[in-house]
Formats: C-alpha cells, structure tokens, sequence
C-alpha cells in the first residue's frame, strides 16, 4: 500500500510539474523554472515541486487565463482532495485576467460538486472568469489580499459566418450572460438586475470595494493567529 501511495504521488509531482511548465507564462517567461522543496522522512529524502507540495496542503492555484487544459488540471486536483479527505477545506488561490467561459464554468460546476468546502483568495487579480471564480467559493470563505484588483463584466464574444449562424451565436451569449448574472447575484447578494447594470461595461473593484458589492467576504493583509 505505501508504495502504491509513493507512485501516485510521484505520478502526481510529474504531471503538476509538467503541466504547471506548460500553461503558466509567467513561468515560461522565467525560463521554466518550477522551485523544488525537499522533505526528509523515515524513508529519505523526497523532492516535490512547490506546487505540488502545497497541493499536500489541500492548495491549489489557478493562475493565468482560464482555458481548457487549464481547468481540467484544477477540476482534477479537485476531485482528489475531495477522495483524500471530503471533510477538510481546498483553498483555492486565484491570479487571473479571466478567460474561458466554457472552462470557467467546468472549475465553477466542480467546485459545487464536491463535498469540502472551497474557499477562494484572490492574489493580483481576479477579472472576468477569475472574479466569477472568486465569489463562487464557500460562503464566509471568500478572501483577498489588500492590493488585489476585481473585476466584472458581461461576457465577450465574436462571431463571423452567414446571418443565420450570427444569430444563433448571438442567442447563445445572450444566454450565457443571463446565466452567469444569474450565478453571481445568488452568490452576491444582489439582484438580478443590480448585476445586469453593474457588469454592463468593465467594473474594476479594489480588494475593500469588492467586499462592499459581496464579491468577497473579507480583505485579509496576514494569516489569522
């Protein structure tokens, strides 16, 4: 059992590592480079990956803009946190310009789904999918850094093809965008309408305002005690 326990584990390092490389450009920008903690145990030495050291912490980070690959990596971390140990809180750090509504809304259903608790901290900036993220977390769970920056937006989109396509996509978005106002008043208090006026155009919050619309429930500068 202990050794099945080691390979999932070094399968895990791997994979988060690996995927971590790929998809974070700030990383890429710093030459790939991902920090390695070594552990000692009764059994040696161990090397992990920063990240997936701190996913033994039950953390994860979504970083980045939201698309596809991405999200599958947070809604799989999801998935085996809850497996360890569906009683314990994930946390969730979030530095993202937005993205994907499609892959957003995968991490947000996950997120729903799962038994633990998951609470968001907002580290840089939450915008669009990232601020739709953040204030979907746990109820009272739902933090941000004093220098973080929100914001929240209807959703964008383009499209080019015959007249009857175009109105199609239009009908979706219009969709997408009554769905997601939907979501966010549930989770913030507000109406229906209040965010319908509110997201009309780019609304960029600071970390206290965005506790004030209740995006967030509170603006922590250190760990509690």
């Amino acid at each position: 059992m202990r050794i099945q326990d080691k390979t999932i584990w070094e399968r895990l390092q791997s994979m988060f590592r690996n995927s971590y490389i790929q998809q974070n450009s700030d990383i890429q920008a710093a030459g790939g480079l991902v920090p390695m903690v070594v552990e000692q145990s009764a059994r040696g030495e161990r090397a992990y990956d920063i990240y997936s050291r701190l996913l033994k912490e039950r953390v994860i980070f979504l970083v980045g803009p939201v698309e596809d690959y991405m999200a599958n990596l947070i809604c799989a971390q999801l998935l085996f946190l809850e497996a360890e140990n569906p009683d314990k809180d994930i946390h969730l750090y979030i530095n993202s310009p937005g993205g994907s509504v499609t892959a957003g809304m995968s991490i947000y259903d996950t997120m729903q789904f799962i038994k633990p608790n998951v609470s968001t901290t907002c580290i840089g900036q939450a915008c669009s999918m990232g601020a739709f993220l953040l204030t979907a977390g746990a109820a009272g769970k739902r933090y941000c850094l004093p220098n973080s920056r929100v914001m929240i937006h209807q959703p964008l989109g383009g499209f080019q093809g015959q007249a009857s396509d175009i109105e199609i996509h239009a009908k979706e978005i219009l969709f997408i965008r009554e769905r997601l106002n939907t979501l966010m008043a549930k989770h913030s208090g507000h109406t229906l309408e209040e965010i319908e006026r509110d997201t009309n155009r780019d609304n960029f919050m600071s970390a206290e305002a965005a506790r004030e619309y209740g995006l967030i429930d509170q603006v922590i500068d250190q760990r509690p005690a």
